[in-house]
This record gives structure tokens, C-alpha cells and sequence, in this order.
């Protein structure tokens, strides 16, 4: 060998069983480090369980548990509103995990009461007032509550006509399935609130949704119709009622007036008779006298000479 080469020797590292225990302790620490905190948000609270036990609900905020399984935090939305979907499926919106169905077209097809199908749609929205009864009063509390809305509305539809369904009974449905809802899940205590039931869209199947829409058509240019005869009614009667009123009071008004009139001639002349069968000659010239004095101003000028005049001429004024 050349005295130039230059020879390099591997370190001798002799493996120790301790690195390996170290490095299990090491990762331990680390793993319970990151699992002993948690945080719940402004909208939820935390249920707290030690080996499968409720201990505890916690507030929101940054919160310590004993990690490696040992306490276990379920994060429960309580201030916020949840909804679940029946027969459609919001894109994108989900507020729960059990919002959308499996079977959505399975849930849309209803019978009603007068045995026509109808699809309907809707949703129901809810919240969870007791984090501990919603978690640990029935196993699945999502899909039971999904399973009881869907029979509640599918028995309220099927008490009612299609029509109901389709136009002027969707408000009363809603009620009462929501009442009918909230009665079930009060004694069972699930620690969930019924708050609105809401019809979207109700449709009939397929096939016949073009004559059913036709029927429709037809039931409000009916209903349309009625409107405008209403209408035109109660512009034309009233208006009719009112000039035959007036014309009745007028008529009353002019009997009244003639009446009066007339008790008022007979009273003066009952005066006049008493005065004229006093003094004949005084009161006949008198009313003479206020009869000219009535007349001769309405017919104009005259000139009134006696008989036996010869010259009328001075007397004229021949000025005006």
C-alpha cells in the first residue's frame, strides 16, 4: 500500500436497549402533551366522559382532560340551529352529520289521504337543549330523530286530501306535524327541541304532474274570476244602494217639506178666515192690496190711468 492512501475507520457504536426505552418515553410524553387540551367554540360545550363515565359538561373555551383515552370531550352544537333534509339535499350546506338522507327519493314519495301520491319535500329544523340526554338517552339520536319526523309527517299527509297537500292545507300540515313531533320527544327526554317543520317543494309524480298542474291552472283562473265578480259586485251595489238611499231621503225630505207647507197654508188661512169673518171689506181690500204689491213688480212697467182722464201726458216721465 502506497504510504499516500489514507484509511478511514467506522466508529465503533455499540447499540444500547436504553435508546430505544428512551425514545418510547419520549414519544409518550409528546403524544399526551398534544391530547391532554382541547378547545370548544362559542357555540358548543363539551361533554366530558373518564373510561365511557359522564363526568362532567364543560363551557367553551381551552379546556385540560387526561389524555391517552382516558377522558374523552364530545363537542355538542347548543346554540346553533340544526335542520335536517327530506327528499332533497342542500349542496354544500351541512350543518350536522346526519342532515342529508341516504334514500332522499325513498322519503319524497308519500301517499295521501284520498290515495293519490304526492313528493314532497321538506326539512325540520331543531336544537339541542341537554348535551348530556342527547348523547346518552338513545344510541343513534340523529337518525332516531330523522326516523320519527319522517313518520310523523308521512301520518299527518296521510289524514289529508291531495289538494291539501298541493295548495291550501301545506300551513296546517306543517302545525301539526310539528306538534305532533314535539309530543313524541317529550317523554323520551333526548335533550332535543322541535322548532319548525317546513314544507318545500310538494309536487305530484311525474307522469301525471302535467294534468295536475292543468287543474290547477283551471282552479285559479276560477278562483280568479270569483275575484273580479267580487270586486266588480262590490263596486256596483254599493254604489247602486247609496244613490237609492239618496233618492229615498230626498223623497222623504220633499214629503216632509210639502207637508209642513201645506199645515202652514191651512194654519194662515184659518188666521185670514178669522179676520175676514170680523171685517169683511177691510180684510178683503187688504189682501188686495198685498196681492198687487206681489204682482205689479213682476210685470215690468205699466202705467195705470183712470177712465176718465183726458191728458196722460204730464203724468209720464218722459226722461227715463
Amino acid at each position: 500500500m502506497s504510504s499516500n492512501t489514507i484509511q478511514f475507520r467506522k466508529p465503533d457504536i455499540k447499540f444500547n436497549p436504553r435508546w430505544l426505552l428512551g425514545a418510547f418515553f419520549t414519544i409518550f410524553a409528546l403524544l399526551g402533551a398534544f391530547t391532554c387540551f382541547y378547545t370548544v367554540n362559542p357555540e358548543s360545550v363539551a361533554v366530558v366522559q373518564r373510561f365511557g363515565k359522564y363526568i362532567s359538561t364543560e363551557p367553551p373555551g381551552l379546556h385540560f382532560k387526561i389524555p391517552y383515552g382516558i377522558d374523552r370531550a364530545t363537542v355538542v352544537p347548543i346554540r346553533r340551529q340544526l335542520k335536517l333534509e327530506f327528499g332533497f339535499s342542500t349542496p354544500g350546506d351541512i350543518s350536522n352529520p346526519h342532515q342529508r338522507g341516504e334514500e332522499p327519493d325513498r322519503e319524497r314519495d308519500m301517499v295521501s289521504g284520498d290515495l293519490n301520491a304526492a313528493q314532497v319535500e321538506w326539512i325540520l329544523q331543531y336544537s339541542i337543549t341537554d348535551p348530556k340526554n342527547y348523547l346518552f338517552q338513545l344510541r343513534n339520536p340523529g337518525p332516531t330523530l330523522r326516523d320519527l319526523c319522517e313518520s310523523v309527517v308521512c301520518e299527518v299527509i296521510g289524514d289529508r286530501t291531495i289538494d291539501e297537500v298541493l295548495t291550501f292545507g301545506r300551513n296546517e300540515i306543517e302545525i301539526e306535524s310539528l306538534n305532533k313531533l314535539s309530543d313524541i320527544l317529550a317523554p323520551l327526554e333526548v335533550g332535543v327541541t322541535a322548532e319548525l317543520i317546513q314544507l318545500k317543494n310538494v309536487n305530484p309524480p311525474g307522469p301525471v304532474k302535467s294534468s295536475f298542474d292543468e287543474v290547477n291552472n283551471a282552479k285559479q283562473e276560477r278562483e280568479q274570476m270569483i275575484n273580479e265578480a267580487n270586486r266588480e259586485y262590490n263596486r256596483v251595489i254599493p254604489k247602486a244602494e247609496g244613490q237609492a238611499e239618496q233618492r229615498i231621503s230626498a223623497a222623504e225630505g220633499y214629503a216632509e217639506r210639502r207637508v209642513n207647507e201645506a199645515q202652514g197654508d191651512v194654519a194662515r188661512f184659518r188666521e185670514l178666515l178669522a179676520q175676514y169673518e170680523k171685517a169683511p171689506a177691510i180684510t178683503k181690500q187688504r189682501l188686495y192690496l198685498e196681492t198687487m204689491a206681489d204682482v205689479l213688480p213682476k210685470v215690468g212697467r205699466k202705467v195705470i190711468l183712470d177712465e176718465d182722464a183726458k191728458q196722460f201726458l204730464p203724468l209720464l216721465n218722459v226722461e227715463k
